[in-house]
């Protein structure tokens, strides 16, 4: 099986860095696994090319500089038509990759053919303790539902682009992305599995992932993640489905709280008495995974943040889908 390793990079030398780094100390059968790396500079101020020289003699690796900043959608689509590989396997440059990944990978296909897979994400231990909170409030099933690479989750599985793979038939038959921001991973998967390919998790595919590293750009991302989930709505508009409001119903309650105090405070303790237990079982469940009291705190903070920068950014969108209908 020949591996085209896709990174689109914007701005983020550095992380590229990393992750080209843990991509050579990949171990697999190199009788039965080929594979190449395809970086493609999606319009970027702070190139990587000189990231990328210091690994050519280390790693079959190509480098593609692209003027425009066009997102990571349109710049996957054009690493797309540049590899060489029968399976394409996309990264964010901000992910590193475990050694043992593309055997990972290679054995679940042998044994359980997937036309396109997604692989979850977690903490490296070298990661900040934002960043490990950050990735608890990513991953829980008390804030995302578990709907990003759990075996148990609110709604079907949809592989996302930080850590995805594709067959090259899959991509010959969609033609890629037709969006390049604001949930265009989730949409690609959807004309995936309606164009009858085979879709699932590879669940020890996994990836560590390091999103933001403070928690403002955390609830800037977040936010455009609930606008993205409108988004998807447009060209999919079954697929809003109940679990999706939760954020946004999650705000709402939020600022219902002093309207509560104003007309019926018996109503407005019990909110108040459920926020804290909603609090109490997020810093359990997080000391229970990563084992530190800080960490847990700051789990629970990372939560509120997510829950209220998505509702926000989903409330958004959703109004300005109804002015756009008017």
């Amino acid at each position: 099986m020949f591996f085209s390793i896709i990174i689109p990079v914007y701005n983020r030398p550095d992380e590229l860095s990393e992750l080209l780094q843990s991509l050579t100390e990949q171990v697999f059968d190199k009788e039965k696994i080929r594979w190449e790396i395809i970086v493609v500079e999606d319009g970027s101020n702070h190139k990587s090319d000189k990231v990328v020289e210091q690994f050519q003699h280390l790693l079959p690796i190509r480098y593609f500089d692209r003027a425009e900043n066009v997102g990571q959608g349109f710049t996957r689509n054009f690493a797309y038509q540049q590899a060489q590989g029968d399976y394409f396997i996309v990264f964010d440059s901000d992910c590193i990759v475990p050694p043992d990944y593309l055997q990972k990978v290679y054995d679940f296909l042998q044994k359980n053919y997937l036309d396109a897979y997604g692989g979850p994400d977690t903490a490296h231990q070298s990661f900040t303790d934002t960043q490990k909170a950050i990735s608890y409030a990513m991953t829980s099933i008390f804030s995302t539902g578990g709907i990003r690479g759990n075996r148990k989750s609110a709604e079907r599985f949809r592989p996302r682009s930080f850590n995805m793979g594709i067959s090259r038939q899959v991509f010959e038959k969609t033609g890629g992305y037709i969006i390049t921001r604001m949930g265009e991973d989730i949409e690609f998967s959807i004309r995936i599995e309606k164009n009858g390919f085979r879709v699932g998790l590879i669940p020890n595919a996994f990836v560590y992932h390091k999103r933001r590293t403070s928690f403002r750009q955390f609830a800037k991302q977040l936010h455009f993640f609930g606008r993205g989930r409108i988004n998807i709505s447009r060209f999919h508009p079954e697929e809003i489905k109940l679990v999706h409001f939760f954020p946004a119903f999650f705000v709402l309650f939020l600022l219902s709280i002093p309207l509560q105090f104003l007309f019926f405070k018996p109503l407005a303790w019990v909110s108040i008495g459920l926020l804290g237990i909603y609090k109490v079982v997020i810093f359990i469940d997080a000391l229970l995974k990563i084992k530190s009291f800080k960490i847990a705190f700051m789990s629970v903070w990372a939560v509120f943040i997510q829950l209220t920068s998505y509702g926000i950014g989903f409330l958004q969108e959703w109004w300005r889908k109804i002015r756009e209908k008017n």
